[in-house]
């Protein structure tokens, strides 16, 4: 898919990308001991075609899952696979799971899966994360694990941080920089995942979205800019980041309107340096809160004092005095997280 096609698609919000379970074992294997006796919601995943719903009932009884939730939501206009895609919206909730299972085919599984675990149960709506009845799911869950919509992922994050749940989601890399976000990851409230930070995945698409390849029958698209956004803990997040450089006014200009220093890539933050300085969102995936305080995001446009840090106003773009993010030499950088060391 190119570039303007994935633009197009959040456009039109047809972002239907179904994470493969490759990815998916890649990341959740870090956290099996958070798992146990929990009960799991996925709510934006086809319990048929789901590679979530699959790896949860393959793990079911190795994790020592309590519960396994799954709701599969209908877009009338949009369908992966018309030939066994029921009429109606339905939650499956799984606990147990036979341990022969895994030897049938997928469908099979999953009609086995239903018939062991009393069927399925039909739902009032169209299994929107947002309804009353999938919100009713959530408040029964301890961790949500799936792939929301890229187009919806502001509104879908504010929903779990409501509700005060455990999450392991996918998300766009820039999802950094949104303001509801951003806030979250400032007040350690939301940090990155262990694998994949920026990295790219390939996902499964339906038929209604340009691919770039097929395999195995699977059309595919490249998301260059993805990465695991999660609240549980992780080994990561307490390593510290291994600082080797000195600093020097030479090596590390001041911005032109923010008292801070650029230090354009994480691994150049100097060691004997403790004022504030500007890096590159992709900190964030280095970041421990015990090494570090994040002070804000320097970004333009941007109005909110308690999230955001503007820099004195500047003439940029054709000679416009505006307030702007931080400017460098006359230039403005890409967005800059301001952080401090402790």
């Amino acid at each position: 898919m190119a570039k303007t096609d994935l633009e197009n698609a959040k456009k039109n919000k047809a972002d239907e990308f179904y994470t493969q379970l490759t990815d998916i074992e890649k990341e959740l294997k870090h956290y099996k001991s958070q798992f146990k006796n929990k009960t799991i919601f996925c709510n934006c995943d086809d319990p048929y075609w789901s590679d979530f719903f699959y790896y949860f009932v393959a793990k079911f009884n190795d994790i020592g899952i309590k519960k396994l939730i799954a709701t599969h939501y209908i877009d009338h206009d949009i369908s992966l696979f018309d030939d066994i895609m029921p009429e109606k919206p339905y939650r499956l909730t799984i606990t147990k799971a036979p341990k022969d299972l895994l030897s049938l085919e997928r469908p099979a599984m999953v009609t086995h899966i239903i018939e062991e675990n009393g069927g399925r149960h039909y739902l009032k709506g169209d299994g929107d994360f947002r309804s009353e009845e999938c919100i009713e799911m959530l408040k029964e869950a301890d961790i949500v694990v799936t792939n929301p919509p890229f187009s919806l992922f502001r509104e879908y994050v504010d929903q779990i941080m409501k509700y005060d749940k455990k999450f392991l989601i996918i998300g766009n890399t820039n999802a950094i920089t949104y303001k509801n976000i951003f806030r979250y990851i400032k007040e350690n409230k939301i940090w990155t995942g262990m694998s994949t930070f920026n990295q790219g995945l390939h996902f499964v698409v339906p038929d209604n979205l340009p691919c770039q390849k097929i395999e195995n029958g699977k059309r595919l698209v490249r998301v260059s800019s993805v990465c695991w956004f999660t609240n549980l803990d992780t080994s990561k997040r307490h390593e510290d980041l291994t600082l080797y450089r000195k600093y020097t006014h030479e090596v590390y200009p001041k911005y032109d309107n923010y008292d801070a220093i650029e230090v354009s890539t994480f691994k150049d933050i100097p060691m004997d340096y403790i004022s504030p300085m500007g890096v590159p969102i992709t900190f964030v995936d280095k970041y421990n809160p015990d090494q570090f305080e994040i002070i804000g995001l320097a970004a333009d446009k941007r109005d909110d004092d308690e999230v955001f840090i503007k820099g004195k106003p500047m003439f940029l773009d054709e000679g416009h005095k505006q307030y702007v993010g931080m400017v460098l030499n006359g230039k403005a950088t890409y967005a800059r997280i301001i952080i401090k060391r402790k």
